[in-house]
């Protein structure tokens, strides 16, 4: 079985990511970073299909999921922080159904158990349009996109994934027609039968529609001790719009932790 790629910084206590559709372990750079400065091992992981990992026809969470427990048994990996954005957050609460033994905090990011209708019909026009022959430049491409995406925030977070083969020549790292053919598994729901009962934060932003007051319901169902915070000054990429605030909430989510612990410690002691 092929192992997802990623990058690793620091040392300490695992911590792995997990990046959004079309993205990649490098679009948490900054905040890895950050992260493995508190005492973290962080793995900014490429799921399959995505970045450098591998392709592959077969494209679900369940397999995404296997795709992360694999990882980690071939990095000995166990005890871990784990966190998710979007694809990458119904990935990781898969992951923690399925392994709770694995997983010493849960952060989920922008994203709820729920099923969410297909709509990156646009996105995935415009990447699919791109005539790579008729480019000499990343200023090119983002031309070329400009017919079907006109946010230049989003063309810049899609272009991140286009590089030169030779000298001559552009290409996509994301696998794009396996991603087409499978959008519909992106928006699917968690199995309602999967759940984990360890503390979960869940984060949202505060300008993104993704998790609604109402989705604590089904949040709860799930993942029983979540907890939700909201990031201001935010929309769905809330971790690189705003870092400071994101990294603010999950140290204090962590620190949180350690004091429940210490409690817990103390009465079983007496």
């Amino acid at each position: 079985m092929k192992t997802l790629h990623s990058n690793i910084e620091g040392a300490g206590t695992p911590f792995l990511i997990l990046h959004g559709f079309l993205g990649m372990g490098d679009n948490w750079k900054t905040l890895g970073t950050r992260f493995a400065e508190n005492g973290y091992e962080v793995h900014m992981i490429d799921q399959r299909n995505h970045g450098r990992s591998f392709h592959d026809d077969t494209f679900s969470y369940e397999v995404m999921a296997e795709d992360v427990k694999h990882y980690c048994d071939h990095h000995g990996l166990t005890n871990f922080v784990l966190l998710g954005h979007s694809m990458g957050g119904k990935t990781a609460m898969l992951f923690a159904a399925k392994y709770p033994e694995c997983v010493s905090k849960l952060i989920i990011a922008d994203i709820a158990p729920k099923h969410y209708p297909q709509h990156h019909q646009d996105i995935l026009k415009g990447l699919s349009s791109l005539n790579f022959k008729a480019m000499d430049s990343r200023g090119d491409a983002d031309d070329q996109l400009k017919a079907t995406i006109s946010n230049k925030g989003i063309r810049q977070f899609l272009l991140k994934n286009l590089y030169r083969i030779g000298q001559d020549d552009f290409a996509l790292r994301i696998n794009l027609p396996v991603l087409v053919e499978n959008i519909e598994e992106v928006g699917k729901a968690l199995p309602e039968n999967a759940n984990y009962n360890g503390e979960v934060l869940f984060m949202r932003g505060e300008q993104s529609g993704y998790i609604e007051d109402i989705d604590m319901l089904q949040i709860h169902q799930h993942f029983p001790k979540a907890k939700l915070v909201t990031i201001p000054n935010a929309g769905h990429w809330l971790h690189a719009e705003n870092p400071d605030g994101f990294l603010e909430e999950v140290m204090t989510f962590f620190k949180y932790e350690f004091v429940l612990k210490g409690i817990f410690t103390i009465f079983r002691s007496h």
